[in-house]
């Protein structure tokens, strides 16, 4: 089965920072990642949303690559939200608690929606 290589792209929605991933989150993702976030808060939004849909596969280094994500985003007083997540992964982010310090919101409208 091929790869495919973690990209992400930023842009802004009505006052939110938007990451879109695509591919793998791996361990390989992580550059991408932190260029992204780097982007992503250099207009210092109170928000950052972390759009999966184009996510093709998460492993535990990627979750891991979350987590610091979302501890730094903390440290920041700044919140991250996910949107785009499939009902596997979803349930991924229930067990692991992830969703309990991000609001999971099922696409990028109604994410932003909850930010007003």
């Amino acid at each position: 089965m091929a790869t495919r290589e973690a990209e992400a792209s930023v842009r802004d929605r009505e006052g939110v920072a938007v990451i879109v991933l695509r591919g793998e989150i791996n361990a390989l993702a992580e550059e991408a990642l932190e260029s992204a976030y780097a982007e992503a808060i250099a207009s210092d939004p109170r928000s950052v949303l972390l759009n999966f849909k184009d996510t093709d596969y998460i492993n535990s280094t990627g979750i891991a690559l979350i987590v610091s994500l979302l501890a730094r985003a903390r440290t920041e007083h700044r919140q991250i939200t996910a949107c785009g997540l499939s009902d596997h992964y979803r349930e991924i982010f229930e067990i692991t608690r992830l969703s309990d310090f991000m609001p999971i919101y099922p696409d990028e409208q109604s994410a932003t929606e909850g930010h007003r």
